[in-house]
């Protein structure tokens, strides 16, 4: 195992360390967690336990981030430290581009990517309240999780990262691991800390400023600090990076002949476009996206010029429906934002005071303000949303805003406008709102108070605690929508007195008026005046409200004095009470844009009382020792969980740690653990609307792929030969055609745009999801090579009942690979049974989202790390030539294998999802007041998704990445500044992925750290 991990640190990389000795103060940024200084008598609590121990020990692996970690790297927010952590799938608010926007802002941990709500957070120990409404955004399905852009970092003393369980120490959600964010006890004087970043390229400028003051009082009994923070990183536009701005996706492959040809089932397109719209309206006679309906003139397809004159339009290399190569459509790279902005703003207060020698009363105030600002998708009305909410826009030569160009070349293309018939503009409008953006905002506020002491019963002493918190998030979700009815209004313009206004004012019966109505002009581009953009726009969004109240009662200390040592132990009992609302504003609850759903308030809440018990006992030490046995110790934990809504739950925790010889330790432990089912996943109410249906496995696109293709192709090829009418276009294209020949057709635009009837609602009848978790590792620390730590540590995770997203893509994935799937798994979708005369018959028209107890998830890992601490003058016999700290340290994921509904898994480590290996070396020279540091980040060769091969895609594989990062500081006493340059060799993400790697490029930063007192 040793070997294993020396040769991991050489071919992998970290920054972050984990079991390592205790760092000495000229060099603080690694620290680490695990049988360092095993002689001191300083009890302290290491995560994963509450129980306190003389020396850090545990039985499972404990990473650590460390303050001087963060400042040797530059990060502002709590989420870049964690991000840089291996076993951390990183969450970087950004667009994956599939077409989905980059998501409100929330940062939150997601160890070995089990999903961010199978990993718990902590604060000083405690829980913390959910951050996000689990309702129409980035974390819709349900999951609780705190955003780590909350976090403060003036006060932040380090973050104890435990991998592997933890649900019977701490409760729910602790799956993966736990995070545990801990604050100075005692900081005294003012210091200013500011800093300001930007790109190579002149933009994405980042800034951060912070002040941090404290004060001991009471003849140094007594304590008191506060930290108020502020940091900002923008808004990115694909446009902004040479690489996401291809305009890059993948297109059916016609030359594709099968799954065995070796020849992709798709074919790569650059500066991909819509070609049935674009922003200033593209011209059909019949509402349908077919190239044959284009209305022409002269064999050229036209549109409207920005101006409202219609001019020839070139649709580029069209393939299929809705894509194009080039032309004039609508860029596909301009649908959605890249990078979400967040704005910060924290507040934090600590503080504590000796009441008597053995009692303290401490408390902390936490407030928090982020606002994420995201770039969705806009107003589109095209054709291919015919139908629907926001259909296409039919015109005639009465609308006043035609100018007499666009009049007579029209009239002369189609005889029939001339006389009255209409034609259809296909647009996506960017001036129907005042702003295109979408903000998310959430206030955290927490306050705690606890009571905690010591006393002695003969010659054992024991500790005690009490705390109690309150927190509430207070959330706003914001955008501006087109109200339907209004839009309708608008755009239906006449003339009247020679003036140009809205039909429903020129109508005799001033009770059909509506006198706010100001006519809009859909012509062009930018056309669309003050007066009807206000009257059709509306605020809409929805507020929300997360509380827990949190009662903690430990009492911890030495159970038995045995021969072999002391055993230890710790109990607990906790109360806790959560409850959340959610408020759709006015515009939500009308159905008034959209597809017309009607939002509905909701609120519920749950309580849950919980007893834990730990205990610590020598079998092996001290005085009695065996060959090869230095010390044996077991460890054991137990939680009993009576939760309101999800029942009665047991798990437990064993653990084993045994020093073999002198600086060689063995270690592991088998849990159980669990997640309970959040309020959004229970609660959420049932409502229905278009909305898209995700990928089709049944189109063409997709009929070769899956984790087993020839399976989903049988599936579908008996699909349409038991139903004649699918893969029949509207207008009678593949009737008559064999079913293999409309299958190989066949391609689904309901899992792009919304033209599918889909429910979604909550599940009252879920039960908490339960895992299984291993660990077992090795320790070195040889004393032939001081400050040499080399640890390694497998983990192995299986999970059942798996609280589940179910979508309709879950859906029809699990009905098609699957040989036989579960009952009601095909049920729960359905689709048209020939043409509507807009989509092709098979087209998916209902669908499903809810919660359901199915998942299954195994994963299996190994996290390595190398820690070497020395004097250089000392390794070279001469004199103080400095400190040098090299670290290596590595997640090996072996296996991430996933099933939604239990029955049909996706493999997805060896992909960019969970790349084989992730690492980070970092090199640390301090030496006076000069401090060097580097780090390489570095991804493996790894494949583009799951399932993938040269017959499902033109890149299945993407290359390995690496990229460099550089910074200086220098303390001047009284002043340190610090500089460094992130992404030095401008390195771009390994194509064709956008985020496996560091898309923003060659980045520098620099900042000031001033002490005043």
């Amino acid at each position: 195992m040793a070997s294993t991990a020396v040769l991991a640190a050489l071919i992998a990389t970290p920054a972050l360390a984990q079991q390592a000795p205790a760092p000495t103060a000229a060099d603080q940024s690694i620290a680490t967690s695990a049988d360092a200084t095993p002689d001191t008598d300083e009890t302290i609590v290491v995560t994963g336990s509450r129980i306190r121990r003389a020396g850090l020990d545990n039985a499972a692996p404990v990473a650590e981030i460390t303050t001087q970690s963060i400042t040797d790297r530059g990060f502002i927010t709590a989420a870049d430290a964690l991000n840089n952590l291996p076993s951390n799938a990183p969450v970087l608010n950004q667009a994956d581009g599939s077409g989905n926007t980059s998501g409100p802002g929330y940062q939150a941990p997601n160890l070995f990517n089990l999903g961010p709500g199978r990993t718990l957070t902590l604060f000083n120990g405690r829980r913390m309240v959910t951050s996000g409404s689990g309702i129409g955004s980035a974390d819709g399905a349900g999951d609780a999780f705190v955003d780590a852009n909350i976090i403060p970092l003036g006060l932040l003393d380090r973050v104890e990262v435990y991998q592997g369980g933890g649900a019977a120490v701490y409760g729910s959600d602790a799956i993966a691991g736990v995070v545990n964010y801990i604050v100075k006890k005692d900081f005294s004087g003012l210091v200013l800390d500011a800093q300001a970043g930007v790109s190579d390229r002149g933009d994405y400028g980042t800034q951060s400023l912070r002040g941090t003051a404290g004060v001991n009082f009471g003849g140094g009994r007594g304590n008191v600090a506060i930290d108020l923070g502020y940091s900002r990183s923008p808004a990115l536009m694909f446009s902004a990076r040479p690489l996401s701005n291809l305009g890059r996706l993948t297109v059916s492959n016609a030359a594709d002949t099968g799954p065995t040809d070796g020849i992709p089932a798709v074919k790569e397109i650059f500066d991909a476009a819509f070609w049935p719209f674009n922003s200033n309206g593209v011209i059909f006679t019949r509402p349908a996206p077919v190239p044959q309906f284009l209305a022409r003139s002269a064999g050229n397809a036209l549109q409207f010029a920005p101006d409202g004159s219609v001019v020839t339009y070139n649709t580029g290399a069209i393939q299929g429906i809705p894509f194009a190569s080039g032309g004039d459509g609508f860029k596909y790279q301009a649908l959605a934002g890249l990078r979400t902005g967040v704005e910060r703003y924290t507040a934090n207060l600590v503080g504590h005071y000796d009441l008597t020698d053995h009692v303290t009363v401490s408390t902390e105030l936490l407030y928090a303000r982020t606002t994420g600002t995201e770039i969705p998708q806009g107003n589109s009305y095209t054709t291919l949303n015919a139908g629907a909410y926001n259909g296409p826009i039919a015109f005639t030569t009465a609308n006043p805003y035609l100018s007499t160009q666009a009049r007579t070349l029209l009239g002369g293309a189609n005889p029939a406008f001339a006389g009255g018939a209409p034609l259809y503009l296909s647009k996506y409008f960017y001036d129907l709102t005042p702003s295109n953006d979408q903000t998310t905002r959430t206030d955290t506020y927490r306050a705690a108070l606890a009571l905690e002491g010591d006393f002695d019963v003969g010659t054992r002493n024991f500790y005690w605690s009490l705390a109690g918190s309150y927190a509430r998030v207070e959330g706003a979700q914001r955008s501006w929508q087109v109200v339907n009815s209004r839009f309708q209004n608008a755009i239906n313009a006449v003339s009247s007195g020679g003036q140009i206004v809205c039909a429903i004012n020129a109508d005799a019966n001033p009770n059909n008026n509506d006198a706010a109505c100001a006519p809009i002009n859909p012509f062009g581009d930018g056309n669309v005046g003050a007066a009807a953009r206000n009257y059709v726009s509306t605020r809409a969004g929805i507020d929300w409200t997360n509380e827990q109240a949190d009662l903690l009662a430990t009492l911890g200390g030495t159970l038995a004095k045995l021969p072999m040592g002391n055993a230890d132990f710790s109990v607990a009992y906790e109360h806790r009470d959560e409850r959340a609302r959610f408020d759709p504003l006015d515009a939500n609850r009308a159905g008034s844009f959209g597809t017309g759903v009607r939002q509905v308030s909701q609120s519920g809440g749950y309580n849950t009382d919980e007893l834990s018990a730990e205990l610590i006992v020598p079998l092996i030490g001290k005085d009695f020792q065996l060959p090869l046995v230095r010390l044996l110790e077991a460890k054991g934990a137990f939680r009993y969980v009576d939760n309101s809504y999800a029942g009665h739950q047991n798990v437990w925790d064993l653990g084993l740690r045994w020093e073999v010889l002198a600086g060689v330790t063995l270690r592991g432990s088998r849990s159980r653990n669990f997640r309970a089912p959040t309020l959004t996943q229970l609660l959420a109410p049932s409502s229905s609307g278009l909305n898209s249906t995700g990928f089709d496995p049944c189109d063409a696109d997709r009929i070769a792929s899956g984790p087993n293709p020839a399976q989903r192709r049988a599936s579908c090829l008996a699909l349409f030969t038991a139903n004649p009418g699918y893969g029949v276009d509207a207008d009678g294209t593949g009737a008559g055609l064999s079913a293999a020949a409309r299958l190989a057709r066949f391609q689904d635009p309901s899992e792009n745009f919304a033209r599918a009837t889909v429910t979604t609602g909550g599940n009252a009848a879920l039960r908490n999801e339960i895992s299984n978790t291993w660990t077992y590792g090795i320790l070195l620390q040889p004393r032939i090579v001081p400050g040499l730590t080399i640890s390694a540590d497998r983990i192995e995770i299986d999970l059942k009942d798996g609280l589940s997203a179910f979508t309709t893509q879950d859906f029809t994935a699990a009905c098609y690979d699957d040989p036989n799937p579960a009952a009601g798994v095909c049920g729960a979708f359905t689709r048209l049974a020939t043409s509507d005369g807009l989509s092709p018959g098979g087209t998916i028209a209902t669908g499903t989202t809810t919660t359901f107890n199915a998942g299954v998830i195994r994963y299996r890992g190994e996290n390595y790390m190398v820690d070497y601490q020395f004097a250089l003058g000392d390794l070279l016999r001469t004199g103080d030539l400095g400190r040098l700290q090299l670290t290596a340290s590595a997640t090996h994921n072996t296996l991430l294998t996933t099933s939604v509904t239990g029955t049909t898994f996706v493999r997805t480590n060896g992909t960019y999802l969970s790349p084989t290996w992730v690492g980070r070396f970092n090199a640390a020279y301090s030496k006076g007041p000069l401090r060097l540091t580097y780090q390489l980040q570095y991804r493996d060769r790894t494949a583009a998704g799951p399932n993938v091969s040269i017959e499902t895609t033109p890149n299945p594989v993407l290359a390995r990445n690496i990229v460099h990062d550089v910074s200086a500081q220098v303390d001047l006493g009284s002043i340190a500044l610090r500089f460094g340059v992130d992404n030095l060799t401008d390195k771009d993400p390994s194509y064709p992925q956008i985020a496996y790697g560091d898309i923003l490029g060659r980045r520098f930063y620099a900042g000031a750290r001033i002490k005043l007192r």
